[in-house]
Order: structure tokens, then sequence, then C-alpha cells
């Protein structure tokens, strides 16, 4: 199987820990896959809002044409920065997040 096909499976099933289940949305977000159905957007939407994930390091478009920006695209300290990750989950959980 595929990196990615087993990351779209955690994701839709809610499998693994909890770090792994959000490493598989942190390189679902690297990866520019916002044109999967729509409960995964809101899923790496809600990880980003919830400061799990950070940002892309490209910008992308999701299904219907958005634009999503880049991690240093947004202000520092805002949802998607690599700062709002470490401030909610502390510098570890964002060092593995940017080097999923």
């Amino acid at each position: 199987m595929s990196d990615m096909y087993d990351d779209v499976m955690r994701v839709e099933n809610g499998e693994g820990t909890e770090q792994e289940y959000y490493l598989s949305i942190q390189r679902l977000v690297n990866s520019g896959t916002w044109g999967l159905q729509g409960s995964f957007g809101r899923s790496m939407m809600h990880a980003i809002k919830s400061g799990y994930v950070m940002l892309g390091t490209t910008d992308a478009r999701d299904y219907y044409g958005n634009h999503i920006p880049s991690r240093t695209q947004v202000k520092d300290g805002t949802h998607g920065s690599r700062s709002f990750v470490v401030k909610n989950m502390g510098e570890d959980w964002a060092k593995a997040m940017e080097n999923a």
C-alpha cells in the first residue's frame, strides 16, 4: 500500500495513536490533498485550527478552488503557523509535524 493510502485510511477510520493520526493529517496537508471528499478537508482544517498540525510548505487550492495559504504565508502565531502548533502542542510535537 502507498503511504498516502495508509494516511487516508488512518484518517477515515480514526486509527493509530493521537500523534500517528495527526501525522497522517499533516502529510495530507503537506501534499496538498485538499480535493478529497469533504470530510477530509474538514478534518484537515479542524486539525489546523486546533493547533495539531500546521499548513503545508506550499499553498494549495481546495476542491472548490479556494486558496489555502502555506505556513509561511500566515502571520506568526496564527492558525496554521508553526508557532501556533508549538503554543498548543509543544516544540517536540511541532518538530514531528514539521518533519512529516
